[in-house]
């Protein structure tokens, strides 16, 4: 049987097979997962882990002339989704008469819209983009949590903004990178783990959805997820392309493999509309229904941002932008990714 040569055939297969096998078993057989030990350490509970290891080793990866480029695209992106999500959320509280949108509510919108799947980014940017791309997680992971809807919402100042969480996501990436550069042995070494490590982490991301969730939001929820992929994903890739022009970049160069693989709802977007209403008692009415929409989002763009990402990538391929050779121009000598 050749089950890998299968899985690579499909587009993103290493990141998108493993992803729906964890969902559909915890979906349907979710005991399966909670036996304990190694079992549930690394089915279940090891996606962080494993996403730590990924990053020391594509810190590895990244030579020193290169370490501006992925902060540059990580707040284009970070920007571009931000701006998108919050001018729909405000437009929406603001102009429709009843403050929603089809069912959706503002809160859960410019949460699902703001907050994106790190894990689902890096797996993506892995596949389809270069080093510089899967570096920009270090600058996107500040919109992990509430405090951009908080701000958005206008209650700013009743939260912190997530530094530590940020330092948390730099510090495998630095400790990689630190190394990879101080010994060419160890970059050597380190590399086969990009690749290596995607479906281990894959699958436990996948573990930690349930499809049951889009019943339970229902049509609404399904729609804030296609938003979020379509409106918060050109958003992002809007604004990295604006920056490309800034920086006269020559055509072949205007990869935007990460702007479109940060059209995702985050998991712990769900927790959201709670610390909103924590905050803001005002919002205890529709945090429950918010929840769940937010929940069906995350659901939803974990399925569609991978397909959001593989026709970007065809699309600029066609145009002859590679990530790859993008890699090459910027960092001389540098070999990108095979």
């Amino acid at each position: 049987m050749r089950i890998l040569a299968t899985v690579e055939r499909i587009p993103g297969g290493l990141m998108i097979v493993p992803l729906l096998l964890g969902a559909s078993l915890n979906t349907f057989f979710p005991e399966a997962l909670e036996i304990g030990g190694f079992t549930t350490a690394l089915f279940k509970e090891g996606a962080l882990a494993l996403i730590g290891a990924f990053l020391f080793c594509m810190g590895a990866q990244i030579p020193a002339r290169a370490a501006g480029v992925p902060l540059e695209k990580g707040a284009a992106i970070l920007l571009g989704k931000l701006a998108a999500g919050v001018a729909v959320g405000l437009a929406v509280a603001a102009l429709m008469p009843d403050g929603t949108l089809l069912g959706l509510v503002p809160v859960a919108i410019i949460a699902a819209m703001t907050n994106s799947n790190g894990g689902l980014f890096v797996a993506l940017t892995e596949e389809f983009g270069n080093e510089t791309d899967t570096g920009a997680v270090s600058v996107i992971s500040i919109n992990d949590g509430p405090f951009f809807t908080l701000v958005a919402l206008g209650v700013a100042g009743l939260a912190d903004i997530p530094l530590l969480a940020l330092v948390a996501v730099l510090v495998p990436i630095l400790a990689g990178f630190v190394l990879g550069n101080l010994d060419e042995d160890i970059r050597n070494f380190l590399k086969p783990g990009q690749r290596l490590l995607i479906p281990f982490f894959a699958f436990p991301l996948g573990a930690s959805i349930d499809f049951g969730t889009i019943l339970t939001a229902g049509p609404p929820g399904i729609l804030l997820g296609v938003m979020t992929v379509v409106i918060s994903g050109f958003g992002a890739i809007a604004f990295l392309y604006g920056w490309y022009l800034i920086r006269r970049r020559p055509r072949r160069q205007r990869n935007v493999v990460s702007g479109a693989a940060e059209a995702s709802t985050a998991g712990n977007a769900v927790a959201t509309p709670a610390a909103v209403a924590l905050a803001d008692p005002a919002y205890e009415a529709v945090a429950e229904v918010a929840t769940a929409q937010v929940a069906a989002s995350t659901v939803t763009t974990a399925i569609l941002t991978p397909v959001f990402v593989i026709l970007i990538y065809r699309w600029q391929m066609s145009r002859g932008v590679d990530p790859r050779k993008e890699f090459e121009e910027l960092i001389p000598g540098g070999s990108g990714r095979p």
